[in-house]
């Protein structure tokens, strides 16, 4: 069974900073694109930020040149380094990644809250 957990949430002051981190465990073959969502409440959970195995990134127009997404494939990790907050950021993080396990399909961890407040 695969999990994806991640960790690194909690609360900033506006400027400040945070590092999420997601790691996938059980039994897995190879790990293709994985992303970071964020879902505020009364809001759709949009996409921030992708990383496919080749180390091709991709960010929302409203994360890019604060947010950093990168991964370590020997840990099965990924990482969503998070910079000049702003409380507009302020929303539960969610990793996503597609998965050769048993099957091929793509997985969710369980969400870690992210508060922008001074």
């Amino acid at each position: 069974q695969v999990q994806l957990v991640e960790s690194g949430g909690g609360l900033v002051q506006p400027g400040g900073s945070l590092r999420l981190s997601c790691a996938a465990s059980g039994t897995i073959f190879t790990i293709y694109t994985m992303y970071w969502y964020r879902q505020a409440p009364g809001k759709q959970r949009e996409l921030v930020a992708t990383i496919t195995n080749g180390g091709t990134t991709n960010y929302a127009d409203s994360v890019k040149g604060r947010f950093t997404i990168s991964r370590d494939n020997a840990k099965n990790t990924v990482y969503l380094q998070m910079n000049s907050l702003e409380p507009e950021d302020t929303s539960v993080y969610y990793c996503n990644a597609d998965i050769v396990s048993s099957t091929y399909r793509n997985y969710w961890g369980q969400g870690t809250q992210v508060t922008v407040s001074s």
